[in-house]
């Protein structure tokens, strides 16, 4: 790994410590999602049931730290403890890009895991341009090297454009998620940073073979933004330029979903209703990762932990309120959409 690719990762967490790096004027369109109050549920808070199944796991709640990082010595930390912390609550856990990993292997420690988090339904990362010129025994054998429940495949060309040195070049990358859903032994997930899955994408990766994707949504982290902080000149004023750009989270939920795929809504979720909004449209689990990662910031392995216990309260309160005494019934629950998300949900109808 060079020290340039080093650097990088070591910016990623200072930047994405801070709401600099938030969406300017976009949002997940959450707030299009309106839940029916039933006061009448018939429901004692303590019999409502948070889990869900994925991948043949069972999780206790329908909740996934999302891949944010490794590769460096501070990742290690962030790494290790939030993914014991997912391996004890009963959540899935993602990885961050381990391409540094890939370069350099010294680095694998910073993205081992398992130790920590023995049990929990890890997902590794690798991003489709580089897996494209990678043998798919090389990649086997770096997600065999953590343990990896399942790989993700991130798509990022919003920010790569802008990233200084970043990839110009994006083509087959279809091509490349349909080789490697028919060889890899673990589920190939799609995975967007930041701005998010249109219909048409999603139906292109459903025609492939895969089934599940990770939303990353406009409306959260613009890694656009992130590598904007990074960049000058031309690049800079490209990258203000598509600070907002993209799906936001909400329309992305509603596009995988529609495609016919599992849905793993991140992308700006900051509370559990936020996480009962996108479940309710057809999502089976919401992520965090800018949020949980500045509550451990903040307050270390306990800061996080009492950022999820409000997020757990959250959603149940949210189930209890709709009558939902289990997720299944709350992605059942009445719902009305309203302003931009109806656009996009009859944009994705055509």
């Amino acid at each position: 790994m060079s020290t340039d690719i080093k650097q990088r990762k070591a910016d990623h967490l200072d930047l994405c410590a801070t709401d600099a790096v938030a969406f300017k004027g976009v949002t997940t369109l959450l707030e299009h999602v309106r839940l029916v109050h039933q006061s009448l549920p018939d429901l004692h808070l303590d019999e409502i049931d948070l889990s869900v199944e994925l991948l043949g796991k069972t999780l206790k709640a329908p909740i996934f730290i999302a891949g944010m990082t490794g590769g460096h010595e501070r990742a290690a930390e962030v790494n290790h403890t939030l993914a014991k912390i997912a391996n004890d609550r009963g959540y899935g856990f993602g990885l961050g890009s381990q391409r540094a990993m890939q370069k350099r292997p010294d680095t694998a420690w910073t993205f081992q895991v398992r130790e920590h988090a023995p049990d929990v339904l890890l997902f590794g990362n690798v991003g489709v341009v580089q897996a494209r010129d990678m043998d798919p025994e090389i990649i086997a054998k770096m997600l065999e090297d953590v343990g990896a429940d399942a790989i993700c495949l991130h798509l990022n060309p919003a920010m790569e454009l802008v990233q200084p040195g970043g990839d110009r070049d994006f083509r087959r990358g279809t091509e490349t998620f349909a080789k490697l859903v028919d060889v890899l032994p673990v589920p190939v997930v799609a995975k967007e940073t930041g701005n998010g899955i249109s219909i048409e994408t999603a139906r292109k990766l459903h025609a492939v073979g895969v089934r599940i994707c990770d939303t990353s949504g406009a409306g959260g982290t613009s890694w656009v933004g992130v590598e904007t902080l990074r960049a000058e000149g031309h690049q800079r004023e490209l990258g203000e330029l598509l600070w907002d750009w993209g799906v936001p989270t909400a329309a992305s939920v509603h596009n995988v979903v529609s495609a016919g795929m599992t849905a793993i809504a991140t992308g700006g979720m900051r509370t559990g209703y936020d996480v009962a909004r996108a479940v309710a449209l057809g999502a089976t689990a919401g992520g965090f990762a800018r949020n949980v990662f500045k509550a451990f910031l903040e307050g270390g392995a306990e800061g996080a932990e009492a950022f999820l216990d409000q997020v757990e309260r959250e959603i149940r309160a949210v189930m209890l309120l709709v009558g939902a005494r289990n997720v299944s019934e709350l992605r059942a629950a009445p719902r009305f959409i309203t302003g931009e998300l109806r656009q996009w949900m009859e944009l994705a109808s055509r």
